[in-house]
Parts: structure tokens; C-alpha cells; sequence
């Protein structure tokens, strides 16, 4: 099958949920710079949650880059993706709303924990269509980002009983070894070129 529907669906399912993330902040129904004040939780949920969201879409578009071809598995291990991904929003409001609480803190982290193995699941997925010694399998390696971003986000789980700041910083901490975008897939498809 070939992959440019499954790529517009993604498109499409990961701008509407950006969509709905920024529809969440409320305006202040006045002018004054106080009001601002108060919603720098929910603002600060949103930022963190767009560059997760945008972590994704970008790495998706690198690794569908180096893929071929789908076929079911794929379209459904995608559509397990675009399911974790749709909720990102909801933890993230969630969580801006009730200022970092532990377990809106708890909930945001459950979340991008099964986004991560949602993505590792499409990767997996594809690799066993394409196989090891294919572009993408060659790309992608042992993948030591993904199972090292599942570890992070149990931990930061488990720390919200404690220290829910402490496991903010280790959400922040896994975006920030993501945000660059996945180098291994790009310097293939420039070698295989």
C-alpha cells in the first residue's frame, strides 16, 4: 500500500489536536495584565504540549520519509499513535488548569509514556515490514531515544506522589532529548541519495 494516505491522515489528525490545545487557553474577558498572570500554568502546559506534539509530527515525517511502504499493521499501529497523541490535549489542560498537581502531573505523564510506546510500536511495526537491513531499519538502530524515554517517563510517574516539579523537569528533560530531529533517519536518506 502506499503511504500517502496514512501521512495525511496524520497531518491532518495532529494539526486539529494543536488546534484544540491552543482553543483550551481561555481569554481573559478583561485588559488587565494580571488576569495574564494567572493563566501562565495552562500557557506553560501548552507550550510543553506543542513541542511534544510537534516532536511527534516531526519524527513521524522522518521515518515515514524512509519507509516505502505501509500495510495494515502499520495503519493500525498508526492509528494507536494518532489515539494517545489525541489525548495530549486533555492531559495537558488538565494539568495547566490544576497548576502542576500531582495527579494531573500523574495523568500528562501516563499519557506521553503511551505516546512513546505507541510510536515505538509503529516503529517496530514498520521495521518488521521493510526489515533490519532496509533504509529505515538501518535508520532507526536500537532506538536507545525511545526505551530511554519510556524509563524517564515511569520514574516521573512514580515521582509525582513526591515531587510532581521534579517530574516536570523530567518531562521537559525527554522533549529536550527529542527536539532535535532524529538525525540517524536524515543522514541515511542523504547517503541513500
Amino acid at each position: 500500500m502506499h503511504k500517502g494516505r496514512l501521512e495525511a491522515l496524520s497531518d491532518g489528525v495532529i494539526a486539529i489536536i494543536i488546534t484544540i490545545m491552543v482553543l483550551e487557553m481561555k481569554v481573559p474577558h478583561t485588559d488587565n495584565l494580571h488576569d495574564l498572570k494567572e493563566l501562565w500554568p495552562v500557557f506553560l502546559s501548552y507550550i510543553l504540549s506543542f513541542i511534544y506534539v510537534g516532536i511527534y509530527w516531526n519524527n513521524h515525517h522522518h521515518m515515514m520519509q524512509a519507509a516505502r511502504t505501509v500495510n495494515g499493521a502499520v495503519l493500525w499501529a498508526n492509528l494507536h499513535l494518532l489515539f494517545w497523541l489525541s489525548l495530549v490535549p486533555f492531559a495537558s489542560g488538565w494539568l495547566g488548569e490544576n497548576h502542576f498537581t500531582a495527579w494531573p502531573m500523574a495523568l500528562y505523564g501516563f499519557v506521553l509514556m503511551m505516546n512513546a510506546i505507541a510510536y515505538s510500536i509503529l516503529v517496530i511495526t514498520l521495521l518488521r515490514l521493510h526489515g533490519k537491513d532496509s533504509l529505515l531499519g538501518r535508520a532507526i538502530g536500537k532506538d536507545w531515544k525511545g526505551r530511554l524515554s519510556v524509563i524517564i517517563y515511569a520514574v516521573a510517574i512514580v515521582l509525582t506522589c513526591v515531587a510532581p516539579w521534579l517530574s516536570l523537569g523530567l518531562y521537559v528533560a525527554v522533549a529536550g532529548i527529542w527536539l532535535v530531529p532524529d538525525r540517524r533517519i536524515e543522514s541515511k536518506i542523504t547517503e541513500q541519495d
